[in-house]
């Protein structure tokens, strides 16, 4: 990976981590407070630059990505914490993302 590359991901996971969340009980943790917001990127981030992509493609990302809960008694994919509408928001950031690259 390249250094362009790495910096294309810190700012994309900075993105994503101040607008996206995960919704508990109608609590909101935006994921730079949980921590995944870089994992997320270094994951989405091959989808900018295969092209346009669809909002499937990145629930099939987020599907794949687990958190723990309650100490890692359980886990849960992350498609299943983040709103529908965190969802169309993350599209959205990659879309604009992907138009800078």
């Amino acid at each position: 990976m390249s250094v362009l590359d790495t910096r294309n991901i810190e700012k994309l996971a900075s993105e994503i981590g101040e607008n996206v969340y995960i919704d508990v009980a109608k609590w909101h943790l935006y994921l730079a407070e949980a921590h995944l917001h870089t994992q997320l990127a270094e994951q989405l981030y091959p989808l900018l630059n295969q092209g346009d992509f669809t909002e499937n493609e990145v629930q099939q990302v987020l599907q794949k990505v687990y958190v723990n809960l309650g100490g890692g008694k359980q886990t849960t994919s992350l498609v299943n914490l983040i709103p529908n509408s965190g969802i169309q928001e993350l599209v959205r950031i990659l879309k604009d993302f992907q138009e800078e690259l």
